[in-house]
């Protein structure tokens, strides 16, 4: 039980548990790339949920008034701290009519349980109801 260099970085990087240095999960390791490049750079664990992701599509036509901010804003207003990511993943814009479609995908997770895709989907209907009204979005 003696003291090397992973209980070093515990105690340096505020690491709960030792385990995650032989974690595979790139969520752990990618907080600490900084450092290969600049060794003396500050960097604190940020602890990261153990729980699967529910993953949800958006889909929907944008006006060209359409902001992403705004859409995230939305997003993050109803489901707050559950939503760990929005990332756009197909922009289509329809050559005969110029309009133009957007697919997001959102990444629910929460630290401290299992998400179901029920409990997620009433987030995502209430998204779905909030975008049209607020962005023009069809």
């Amino acid at each position: 039980f003696g003291l090397g260099l992973e209980r070093l970085a515990m105690a340096k990087y505020d690491i709960p548990d030792i385990r995650l240095f032989w974690s595979k999960d790139d969520r752990f390791h990618s907080q600490f790339t900084e450092l290969t490049e600049n060794p003396g750079a500050f960097v604190k664990f940020k602890p990261f949920s153990k729980y699967p992701a529910c993953f949800k599509d958006f889909a929907m036509w944008t006006p060209e008034s359409f902001h992403e901010n705004d859409m995230n804003e939305i997003i993050r207003d109803v489901a707050g701290d559950l939503v760990e990511e929005v990332k756009l993943i197909d922009d289509f814009t329809n050559p005969k009519t110029g309009k133009t479609s957007k697919c997001y995908r959102v990444n629910f997770r929460a630290m401290d349980r299992n998400l179901t895709n029920e409990e997620v989907n009433v987030l995502q209907f209430k998204v779905r109801e909030l975008l049209p009204k607020a962005l023009g979005v069809e």
